[in-house]
């Protein structure tokens, strides 16, 4: 019980300090909480100015965790993300020189500014935890995560990513523009990089790891994935997509929906957690049909509101 109250408390402190950086969008930084401790990569999209870097780079100090930031921009090449061999007369051998991708945490900035090819080299770090240079397999550290931000597709110099990077991405979110009072906030308070500079890590890696064996220890019972699984037929359907979730997607979604629960103090997924996280963790990986007149997101969101909760 002990340990359970100083897990909650390091939670609370944790949201508390994020949202003295983000001011304005609770929600927006309990769905990245919640993706993080779920262990999936995260994709954070909207235009700029509205924080997405910020956000990021809070999201790795307060995790406590080693990163590095990358600036995507179109003439980078996968070697400046992987790393390179080199040859050291000195040694009179090839000595390898890794890249910023062995970070506990890579801040991947305007991720879509990179070619396909560049983008393509993330593909085998973000599912395996490894990346393969030169025929040989190195493991990345543990935990590893992507925290990567996009601008919108019809921006100049973007590059749509291929829909099984997209796949990869745990959750898609967007902050939008603050309301009034947050902005006024922002207008008033300090910098947000002297904010971040001054931020202390709210967790350990061993924190970290502690809080997402908690998550996975969530109970699902088997109604609520009887709607999860309506929920994923429905995609299937042809009614309201193109082509449905996966299998991957699925497991996604339940493993968001025990974050969020485990955020909400409970040791149970409900079906409302369901609700609320699938539209963050789907939308990024469905097409509309053709005639909908939605974007994926209003897509999922109007499909969930014409299956009823159980």
């Amino acid at each position: 019980m002990q340990a359970q109250m100083q897990q909650d408390s390091k939670i609370r402190h944790l949201l508390s300090q994020l949202n003295t950086v983000i001011v304005g969008k609770p929600q927006q930084v309990s769905d990245c909480v919640a993706c993080l401790l779920a262990g999936g990569h995260l994709l954070i999209e909207d235009v700029p100015g509205v924080g997405k870097t910020t956000l990021a780079h809070a999201l790795a100090r307060s995790f406590g965790l080693q990163f590095a930031r990358v600036q995507f921009t179109a003439d980078l090449m996968p070697t400046d993300l992987i790393g390179v061999s080199i040859y050291e007369r000195g040694r009179e051998a090839f000595v390898f020189h890794p890249g910023p991708v062995f970070a506990q945490v890579l801040l991947a900035d305007e991720i879509n500014r990179a070619s396909p090819k560049t983008q393509s080299a993330l593909l085998e770090a973000m599912e395996e935890k490894q990346v393969t240079v030169e025929g040989e397999t190195r493991a990345l550290p543990a935990p590893f995560f992507v925290i990567a931000t996009q601008n919108p597709h019809d921006q100049l110099g973007t590059y749509a990513l291929p829909e099984s990077q997209l796949d990869r991405f745990h959750m898609r979110l967007s902050l939008g523009y603050p309301d009034r009072a947050a902005e006024r906030e922002l207008l008033r308070g300090q910098d947000r990089r002297e904010l971040i500079d001054a931020l202390p890590p709210a967790l350990t890696p061993d924190d970290l790891a502690r809080l997402q064996r908690a998550v996975s220890e969530v109970h699902t019972a088997e109604p609520v994935l009887d709607y999860l699984q309506d929920l994923v037929n429905a995609t299937r359907s042809g009614r309201w997509f193109l082509q449905g979730l996966s299998p991957r997607a699925a497991l996604a979604v339940v493993r968001a929906a025990k974050a969020q629960a485990y955020l909400q103090g409970r040791d149970y997924v409900a079906p409302d957690d369901i609700a609320a996280i699938l539209p963050q963790t789907t939308a990024h990986r469905l097409i509309p049909v053709r005639d909908a007149g939605r974007g994926p997101l209003e897509q999922v969101r109007a499909m969930l509101d014409a299956i009823p909760l159980p």
